[in-house]
């Protein structure tokens, strides 16, 4: 009985073995789940440019829903079978990556649960009619294989990580009113939708089904959110007593396109804290999935090109280029071609809002040291969690979960001042990377990225773009305002030991050694006042996801907006940790949707 679905619920099971400590009740009695509080993160930097990000492409045909409005219960979920499995046939054709990171938790008597172990990994998923994973990374860092050593020696089998399909869609293969009872709860805004909530059982045992809550839009009855967890299978009762353990996930949606609210975000936790519980192991986790339309974006941008004739040359110097000027065009052809390269495998945000928040700070950077750089310094955003930095020739990288940890916009500065130096210092000589200049070089698969790219620096020129990087921070604006970049520096060093799959670099350079050790800009920590957790105006660091949001459909990063909220204890800070997700759900095509894409239209023209 579907051998595809039992094989996947061995991934899933094993993976978290280790992780999860409560086994699921196979009870098939609906969950009354409640709705968690919203956390808003603090406020964001003060430079803040406008947006300049091109229009979104063109989504994929919609499969038209019925027009007729459905009047009983029983209709309604009719239709929401429907949409779903229309979803699940549009994204038969889509390859999305999905990123997870987590961090094993323990109770910290003073700031609660805290991480203590940490695991990444990256991969890209293709939901055709068997859904398949391909890994981005060299070595399988994953928390899969860190969780299955043991398990895998004494049952010899060869693991596939599978396990987040399963938080992406409710049931794959049977999701209709023959296997599930639907109870009608309430109607409920998330964010600015009316939605209809459900709580769904599987009828009978449960073998391996849903069993939560769902949040569906009252317009086409697309699902928005899913919140719950999955039943064990009982083939083998005694092994997945043993063994296996489904975890719980909340799992959130976007309107991203016409017609389709595709699968974004998902958070999981396990763990059980309270006075008396003999499981003190627990996790929380993020799932990030971004690039659905990677593979067809090429194809889309090449039937809108328009040849326009009567375009001409208006350059002022229409003649060939120097040997300088030919050196410099060479080198940023390499530049071009790694960075297209990294946005086409997924890597890289195309050019946008986050980008101009960078290239403010580089530019108070270069003027206050009346620096003259040629080819002029540019700023993108790498799309993935783990802190790091890179410089191709002129152009810097930062990284996504960077930005979202730093504190303020001076830390962001010292990150960018010592890539920076490495540019001024020369550190990125031609031979390093030009070769990246000759195409065929660009020739390889997306999850080989990683093996055939990388930037770093050795210890020699770190510690020379640390010197450097010195000198640029005391003749700029942020000369007075390092301490808490220093902060920043501080709370890595207390925390890096326990979370190398957050600062180990991928294409770059990090923060730490392989012991934890800060080893980037030290000396700002002496200008630092020690770390205390109960001094509730000392901000070291944010929470994964305190800064951007990525557009899951064409991989645009944008600036979050948020309230300034009081934090009232030292559990509100959260410094470098995973956090739940509760993005503001909107409808694709709402008048704010057609302003804003009106607005990056005349930018970009």
């Amino acid at each position: 009985m579907r051998t595809w679905l039992w094989m996947t619920a061995v991934s899933v099971l094993l993976t978290l073995s280790a992780a999860a400590q409560q086994p699921a009740n196979p009870s098939s009695s609906p969950v009354d789940s409640q709705v968690p509080a919203s956390t808003v993160q603090p406020s964001l930097p003060e430079v803040q440019p406008p947006s300049a990000v091109p229009q979104p492409v063109a989504a994929p045909p919609s499969t038209v829903p019925s027009s007729a409005p459905p009047a009983t219960v029983d209709q309604v979920v009719d239709r929401v079978v429907e949409r779903e499995h229309a979803l699940m046939e549009m994204l038969k054709t889509r390859t999305p990556l999905v990123e997870t990171y987590l961090q094993n938790l323990k109770l910290d008597p003073q700031v609660g649960p805290a991480p203590v172990q940490d695991h990444y990994f990256l991969g890209r998923m293709d939901m055709g009619e068997t859904v398949e994973r391909r890994n981005y990374l060299s070595k399988n860092t994953s928390f899969e294989s860190a969780k299955l050593s043991d398990f895998t020696r004494l049952f010899k089998l060869e693991y596939n990580p599978m396990g987040f399909a399963w938080m992406i869609f409710v049931d794959r293969e049977d999701f209709n009113r023959q296997t599930y009872n639907f109870r009608y709860l309430h109607r409920e805004f998330l964010g600015d939708v009316r939605c209809l909530v459900f709580d769904v059982a599987a009828k009978g045992t449960g073998d391996g089904r849903f069993r939560g809550r769902i949040w569906v839009e009252d317009h086409d009855y697309n699902i928005v959110r899913l919140n719950g967890t999955y039943g064990p299978h009982s083939r083998n009762p005694n092994f997945f007593r043993r063994y296996a353990y489904f975890f719980h996930m909340d799992s959130w949606r976007l309107n991203l396109v016409p017609g389709y609210w595709v699968p974004t975000y998902i958070y999981s936790e396990e763990g059980d804290f309270s006075y008396g519980s003999k499981d003190k192991r627990a996790f929380k986790a993020q799932t990030r999935l971004w690039g659905y339309d990677l593979q067809n974006r090429a194809a889309s941008e090449l039937t809108e090109v328009l040849v326009d004739s009567t375009v001409k040359d208006e350059s002022p110097t229409a003649q060939d280029a120097s040997p300088l000027e030919a050196q410099r065009q060479w080198q940023r052809q390499a530049e071009d071609n790694v960075l297209d390269r990294l946005q086409k495998a997924g890597l890289v945000a195309p050019a946008g809002e986050v980008d101009k928040v960078l290239q403010t700070v580089v530019d108070n950077l270069i003027i206050a040291n009346n620096l003259d750089l040629a080819p002029s310094v540019r700023t993108r955003v790498m799309l993935t969690s783990p802190l790091e930095t890179f410089s191709v020739g002129n152009t810097i990288v930062v990284s996504r979960g960077l930005v979202d940890v730093l504190p303020d916009e001076a830390s962001l500065a010292m990150v960018l001042s010592h890539e920076l130096a490495h540019i001024v210092l020369g550190h990125n000589p031609a031979s390093h990377f030009t070769r990246y200049a000759f195409t065929d070089r660009m020739l390889f698969s997306d999850e080989s990225t990683y093996q055939n790219m990388g930037f770093r620096h050795n210890q020699e020129e770190e510690a020379a773009a640390d010197l450097k990087a010195s000198d640029l921070l005391k003749s700029s604006p942020y000369a007075q305002k390092l301490a808490t970049a220093g902060l920043f520096l501080r709370e890595l060093a207390e925390r890096g030991p326990k979370l190398s799959g957050l600062l180990t670099p991928r294409l770059g350079n990090g923060f730490t050694n392989k012991k934890g050790e800060v080893t980037r800009m030290a000396v700002l920590m002496n200008l630092a006042p020690a770390l205390d957790p109960n001094k509730l105006d000392q901000i070291a660091a944010l929470p994964l996801g305190g800064r951007v949001k990525l557009n899951a459909w064409d991989d645009h990063a944008e600036l979050i907006k948020t309230t300034p909220v009081a934090i009232t204890s030292a559990r509100d800070k959260m410094p470098l940790e995973v956090a739940p997700f509760f993005p503001r759900i909107t409808r694709y095509g709402t008048a704010a949707d057609w302003a804003s894409s009106r607005k990056k239209a005349i930018v970009g023209s």
